[in-house]
């Protein structure tokens, strides 16, 4: 019998210690990533076990800070909903934009199907500025309601449309971001 092995033999070996080289290698770079607590040698299976637990810390803590972004971006609540008939409805953004016309104010609001409350607190927040709703309408397009609200003010208030203006924008603006 022949002492020297095969060339067949002799290959896989060449080929096993290439891949432990390629598995230490990757097992290296991959310890060097994570943080360490002691500074003495880890085994390999308490290596992989920091790593993945480390990887698990990371992914929880990303979960954390998107919940915190969205809460302070004030999209907590789903960005979609159903309608009666099952069609998906998309969350609009409320605006609203006023203009001045001599004695009449004309305020449009626009909105989201789920924001029908703006209409009513619109109209309190014109009538507390002590102006006469002259007319109030309504259309529905797709997932959008146009509100459009005429107001009659006295000469007296030539001026407080500015201030009305600003009270709306802000409750508009509340009511959007803070209902969350």
């Amino acid at each position: 019998m022949e002492n020297n092995p095969s060339p067949s033999r002799l290959d896989r070996k060449f080929i096993e210690r290439n891949r432990r080289n390629q598995m230490k290698t990757l097992f290296r770079k991959l310890n060097s990533l994570v943080p360490h607590q002691t500074s003495k040698a880890v085994s390999l299976p308490d290596q992989l076990e920091e790593a993945t637990n480390y990887i698990k810390k990371l992914q929880m803590n990303m979960e954390k800070m998107e919940k915190k972004k969205n809460k302070l971006l004030g999209i907590e609540r789903a960005n979609v909903s159903m309608n009666g008939r099952g069609e998906r409805v998309g969350f609009k953004s409320p605006r609203i934009e006023i203009q001045q016309m001599g004695s009449t104010l004309e305020v449009v609001l626009i909105t989201g199907l789920d924001s029908q409350f703006m209409f009513s607190e619109t109209i309190r927040v014109l009538h507390e500025e002590g102006l006469d709703v002259v007319n109030a309408s309504y259309n529905v397009i797709e997932d959008a309601v146009f509100h459009s609200i005429h107001c009659h003010q006295d000469e007296k208030f030539a001026n407080g449309a500015a201030r009305i203006s600003e009270r709306l924008k802000n409750f508009i603006y509340e009511s959007s971001y803070c209902a969350f």
